[in-house]
């Protein structure tokens, strides 16, 4: 009887921990599906969004620039004798120049045209001096070992890098911003150093969409990276990506 008893609460044992071991084993493979689901679509949303990017782009640098250019090649060839309505000609010629300008920044801000002729570093070096000449930040870069980066992925490594000079240049109230770009054991490995304010890290988490954080956690994500991000209040911000890129 007791020998009965003692294969019946072993078999139930036995049962349970079959149930809980395939509670568990479903547990993890739907939030392996989840992640799985989550990164396609984080996925789909950016390549929808570069997409739509690079349209807009050609829209600005292949039709509404050469138009603004023939309206003021047509004004210069206006024959005005009166002193007033010159100066109104030339004024509206200069305003012609302010805006054709506007459009090639925000067609580069959109798609920068280097990334698609000569790669992910000169991209990043044309960048990098244009934001000198325009704000007070001074970026220095620093490439430790020459990279090569998959097509696909540089797109992708662009905008990170130009998120945090975004958010430092809105946030950190930095005089000068160091980059750091190598490539050691098929990895991307990028660090950034600035002498801003820095942040309280945990509350900057919880709201990460204000700082850009999302966008760079997305990206690092989908291409299977890995992103750091060090900073405390008088301290200044410290960033770390590592990218598989063979």
């Amino acid at each position: 009887m007791d020998n009965n008893i003692l294969h019946i609460t072993f078999l139930l044992s036995l049962i349970i921990a079959i149930i809980i071991i395939y509670f568990f084993v479903s547990i993890i493979r739907y939030h392996r599906r989840y992640m799985r689901l989550q990164r396609e679509k984080i996925f789909a949303e950016i390549t929808i969004r570069e997409t739509e990017r690079k349209r807009i782009a050609g829209d600005l640098h292949d039709s509404l620039g050469p138009l603004l250019s023939a309206v003021k090649l047509n004004i210069s060839t206006v024959d005005i004798k009166e002193p007033g309505d010159r100066e109104v000609l030339e004024k509206t010629a200069r305003y012609l120049d302010e805006i054709i300008g506007s459009l090639r920044r925000i067609s580069y801000d959109l798609l920068p045209n280097t990334l698609e002729r000569k790669g992910l570093l000169e991209a990043i070096r044309e960048f990098i001096t244009q934001v000198n000449v325009r704000q007070s930040l001074n970026i220095q870069l620093f490439v430790v070992k020459e990279i090569r980066v998959p097509k696909e992925k540089e797109i992708h490594i662009f905008r990170m890098i130009q998120e945090i000079v975004h958010n430092t240049i809105k946030h950190s109230q930095a005089g000068n911003l160091q980059i750091g770009l190598s490539e050691e054991g098929g990895y991307l490995l990028c660090l950034t150093k600035d002498d801003g304010k820095g942040f309280d890290k945990e509350k900057a988490l919880v709201k990460a969409q204000g700082l850009g954080l999302r966008s760079l956690e997305s990206r690092c994500e989908i291409l299977n990276g890995i992103l750091t991000l060090e900073s405390k209040p008088g301290a200044g911000t410290n960033y770390f990506i590592k990218i598989p890129v063979n």
